[in-house]
């Protein structure tokens, strides 16, 4: 079976160093999309420590990564993997494809294996 593929917006409706939240009607699973200088990652929106948006936390570009509104848990948006505590366990990540001016996400279905 495919991944589903989603269109999330056009290249310029993600100001560079925001996110957006992505309301997922595949999977039923809110997706973050984040642009860092020009790069776009997607990951599952909600922290996996506690029940927070990562869209609405606060993005650290030098390092990739987005730290978590309620308890500054980190991860990286490469990646999914955690910094540190509190958080333990990875955020699934999804495949960015530019194409035609249109960010698309390839999304990774449950229990796929963690990047």
């Amino acid at each position: 079976m495919r991944p589903a593929v989603i269109r999330v917006c056009a290249v310029g409706d993600i100001p560079e160093g925001e996110a957006i939240r992505v309301e997922n009607g595949p999977t039923g699973v809110p997706i973050a999309v984040f642009n860092v200088g020009g790069s776009y990652y997607a990951i599952d929106d909600t922290c996996t420590h506690q029940d927070a948006s990562l869209a609405d936390g606060y993005l650290e570009e030098e390092a990739c990564a987005v730290e978590c509104p309620l308890h500054a848990a980190c991860f990286d948006l490469r990646t999914g993997e955690p910094s540190g505590p509190p958080a333990r366990v990875p955020v699934r990540t999804h495949v960015v494809v530019v194409q035609g001016g249109q960010v698309l996400v390839q999304l990774q279905a449950a229990g796929t294996p963690i990047a």
